[in-house]
């Protein structure tokens, strides 16, 4: 069963019904779920053929793998044991398809392309001249190409200045799960965990489907991450390396780039994170940043009342972040079986609350979406940003920041201060105080006009005493996030 994916599927549907030929690139980073979706959309429509592409494999191997599924799809026409070229493939693949009944959809899914296509292999060259001189002439074809190498598939096909330049009908980011298509498929699974934990899980392993695969039965999220992450065994132990070098080439500057950020969590601007890490300005920092960026690693974070060129870049890959933070510096520790109860015991410290803290801070950014739809506001033109003042240091004025700005079309803002706590969370005297003179300072530095609204996002709620009433005007809990 396909979890979520709703707008996804929308489109797949689109293209499946529709009576012209169609073209989809599907990109989004490993283990996310791209080949199930496809596959199980398709599985049982039309004529489906399917061929995925082998990491490091030659040219030879591939076109042997191409056969072999096609002799399996087209045994009466597999007359040929040996292609020469993948021109002599896609011929062989056209001539099956001709003599399908047009009101038969015929699916061509073409799954890990950046291996299929492969350097001197004529692999995209062959694919363009047979899409323009054939298959797109073919009202029941539906060609899929899919790739987890987010960069590659935006260079080389989405955005191509060649033979597939303006070919494709659309294209499809798939994205991790969100916080409840992670719980749909935990359920799916037979893992039931109550939210908070959900969240505690969700902040180390992200909403990656083959991550969420690995979580066992009936134990706490904390006996969950000691398994996964901190066992010489673990899923996730050693994944942190190999996932990267499977996505980019040369992904050593990836890394660094990934390891800066993770230090400063308020996030970078772009100049002063290559200066950090000593990657030249230029073209290649830029696809650096942007293959980070569309594989959903990073993002970009506008200021508020700032220009494009002051929006900060900002780790937002919760296993990253946690694998830098918490395995990496005790990884031969675990080697030698040190402490079966290690995310027990650190789950207690104060370092502990100050990364949760920041990652659910992350969560709520990713979830914008669902806290504007409990605001009752998702009908409205918006602009998502973070904001922060430092005084200057003559100034008496104290600085102030704000983890989500929520600036409205019609005439509002949103001033979202986030908290993560264990339970219900109370704001006392001294932190009244804060939050008013957030906003006063807010109100004062950007200059705004517009009647703001200070918003609370916890776990729990916030009770309601003589500090909420009169200051806070919205609250939510952590299952308007669902």
């Amino acid at each position: 069963m396909i979890i979520g994916r709703q707008k996804e599927q929308a489109i797949l549907q689109r293209l499946f019904s529709s009576n012209r030929a169609e073209f989809l690139a599907v990109y989004g980073r490993r283990r996310i779920g791209k080949t199930f979706l496809i596959h199980e959309f398709f599985k049982d429509k039309g004529v489906y053929f399917e061929v995925i592409g082998r990491s490091k494999s030659r040219k030879n191997d591939q076109l042997k793998s191409f056969y072999k599924e096609f002799r399996g799809l087209f045994p009466e026409e597999a007359q040929k044991k040996v292609l020469e070229d993948w021109s002599d493939a896609f011929d062989l693949l056209t001539n099956a398809i001709v003599k399908i009944d047009p009101s038969r959809k015929c699916i061509i899914f073409l799954d890990e392309l950046p291996w299929l296509a492969s350097p001197r292999s004529g692999f995209l060259s062959a694919l363009d001249y047979v899409w323009n001189r054939h298959l797109s002439r073919l009202p029941n074809v539906l060609l899929i190409v899919c790739g987890s190498s987010a960069g590659w598939m935006i260079k080389k096909v989405i955005n191509d200045k060649g033979g597939l330049h303006g070919r494709l009908s659309c294209s499809i980011r798939l994205l991790p799960f969100s916080l409840g298509e992670a719980e749909k498929f935990l359920i799916d699974q037979g893992v039931h965990i109550k939210r908070k934990q959900l969240i505690e899980l969700y902040m180390a392993v992200g909403g990656i489907a083959k991550y969420l695969m690995n979580v066992p039965l009936a134990k706490s999220s904390a006996q969950i991450i000691n398994e996964m992450c901190f066992s010489s065994q673990g899923a996730l132990f050693a994944e942190f390396h190999k996932l990267y070098e499977s996505l980019f080439e040369h992904s050593e500057k990836h890394i660094m780039i990934v390891r800066a950020l993770a230090k400063k969590r308020r996030g970078m601007f772009q100049e002063e994170l290559l200066q950090e890490t000593n990657i030249a300005q230029g073209g290649g920092a830029v696809d650096i940043l942007n293959e980070l960026e569309q594989s959903g690693f990073i993002m970009s974070i506008p200021s508020f009342g700032k220009q494009v060129k002051e929006h900060k870049f900002r780790l937002m890959d919760e296993y990253s972040l946690f694998y830098l933070m918490w395995i990496e510096e005790i990884k031969s520790s675990v080697i030698r079986d040190f402490d079966k109860e290690y995310w027990n015991k650190m789950r207690n410290k104060p370092v502990w609350y100050s990364w949760a803290g920041y990652v659910f801070e992350n969560i709520c950014l990713k979830h914008s979406g669902k806290i504007k739809e409990h605001l009752g506001i998702s009908g409205i033109t918006t602009k998502e940003s973070h904001w922060q003042y430092f005084s200057g240091k003559e100034s008496d004025e104290q600085g102030a920041e704000i983890d989500l700005v929520i600036d409205r079309a019609d005439d509002c803002i949103n001033l979202c201060e986030i908290k993560f706590c264990e339970d219900i969370f109370e704001i006392d005297r001294n932190y009244a105080k804060v939050l008013e003179r957030k906003k006063v300072v807010f109100q004062k530095v950007t200059g705004t006009r517009k009647t703001i609204f200070l918003t609370m996002i916890t776990p729990y709620g916030v009770k309601e005493n003589e500090h909420y009433i009169g200051l806070v005007n919205q609250q939510m809990t952590m299952d308007a996030l669902f």
